[in-house]
């Protein structure tokens, strides 16, 4: 399935929560990816600060690329874009507001979600070519903080929470503009068997309420 910049909003309309794995260890990805994926979640990142994180990637986009969304997060470098594409990995997330790998991951056919927290960081990734933007540190921010940023953006930007965010603070958020949430320990912390991980993650789909 090829990815083009059109393909983010499809993802997200089919389930808005952005599975993210941070720590998770090959071994036990695709456990965790076939838990996920039955509990309805479309999109799987896997943070580049885990164990074999490009393992982890592979092994996933082995086995669900044809029908999830499965890519890479921190990620901080070009050559790290290259390294996941060559993965399988069809997205990267940023922490942080790097334009130059926003255009390396848009060169290489991935869809991107860098991190902002600005409207300067926001209109200069958008430039860049960013596919969504992902509000981050959301602990550190609020609700209205994303209205007022989603009020001066182009029309039909998509913004996605990230840090903090759980089944309890879903509704708000929503209610603010937010197209979609990256979930960490709310669905995954190391250790989680996959049992646990599909009980957060039918939680959390149940918390969308729609």
């Amino acid at each position: 399935m090829d990815v083009n910049t059109g393909d983010l909003k499809h993802w997200l309309a089919r389930c808005p929560l952005v599975a993210i794995l941070r720590g998770v260890k090959p071994d036990e990805a695709e456990a965790i990816g076939e838990a996920l994926a039955e509990a309805g979640i479309a999109i799987i990142e896997v943070p580049l600060n885990s164990p074999d994180p490009l393992a982890s990637i592979e092994r996933l986009a082995r086995r669900f690329g044809d029908q999830l969304l499965i890519g890479a997060g921190t990620v901080m470098t070009a050559t790290q874009v290259a390294q996941i594409t060559a993965a399988g990995g069809r997205i990267i997330v940023t922490p942080h507001a790097d334009l130059d790998v926003v255009r390396a991951a848009k060169a290489m056919g991935l869809l991107a979600c860098p991190g902002m927290f600005t409207p300067t960081e926001a209109f200069s990734l958008l430039a860049a070519g960013a596919d969504g933007l992902k509000l981050f540190p959301a602990e550190a921010a609020n609700p209205a903080t994303l209205r007022g940023v989603l009020a001066v953006l182009p029309a039909g930007t998509m913004v996605l929470p990230v840090g903090g965010i759980g089944a309890d603070n879903l509704a708000p958020w929503r209610a603010a503009g937010a197209s979609g949430f990256g979930i960490g320990s709310a669905i995954y912390k190391p250790g989680d068997t996959a049992a646990v991980v599909g009980e957060k993650a039918r939680r959390l789909v149940a918390a969308l309420g729609d």
